[in-house]
């Protein structure tokens, strides 16, 4: 089932990076910490088109090793250091930019402000937080988040959040939300800094 998941992830995330990567601007950092990275195809794009930037791939153990074929045949694993271990434990300390890709949604409140303490705890104090989430629209206007909403919610008790809710989240976790930047696509990067 877990390898199901990864390739599921994995084809998804192949439709979506190219949307996150040409809508964030990633060249002001030294160090991208891609927390939840799965087999590191978002890290690996942002590694390709920085060729400055280094990585830091942060999974489960079992996720992280479907990793280094990927960044391998993206040119990057000089520049990449791969980390097994669990988020709501702590995450790789040293980053300017940690990014979260349909991590957030997965979880209730509690959980989400587990994982965003610990990378909160793990920043350097410029870094960034980069979320990447559907986000949901404030007005009755159709949206595909409003669907993943239930999906979420019945699948694994997580949720879709307006960009109010995820700056009040944030907020609660030692964040300051500072912009939405959205893509050309359904995703959007929900930034913050520390508070």
């Amino acid at each position: 089932m877990g390898a199901v998941f990864n390739d599921g992830m994995t084809s998804m995330s192949t439709m979506e990076t190219p949307t996150v990567v040409g809508a964030y601007d990633f060249s002001r950092f030294d160090t991208v910490v891609d927390v939840g990275a799965g087999h590191g195809l978002l890290l690996g794009a942002i590694l390709q088109k920085y060729p400055t930037t280094r990585g830091i791939l942060f999974d489960s153990p079992s996720v992280v090793e479907g990793a280094p074929t990927l960044l391998k045949a993206a040119g990057v694993s000089e520049r990449c250091a791969i980390i097994g271990g669990s988020f709501f434990e702590s995450v790789p300390a040293g980053g300017d930019a940690y990014v979260l890709k349909h991590i957030i949604h997965d979880w209730d409140d509690d959980d989400a402000l587990r994982i965003l303490r610990n990378v909160r705890a793990a920043m350097r104090p410029h870094a960034k937080v980069l979320l990447v989430e559907m986000v949901v629209p404030d007005d009755d206007r159709e949206h595909m988040a409003k669907l993943l909403d239930l999906e979420m919610l019945v699948a694994l008790a997580g949720r879709e959040r307006t960009a109010a809710q995820y700056a009040e989240l944030l907020g609660r976790a030692g964040l300051r939300y500072t912009r939405t930047v959205p893509t050309v696509g359904p995703v959007s990067l929900i930034e913050a800094v520390t508070a």
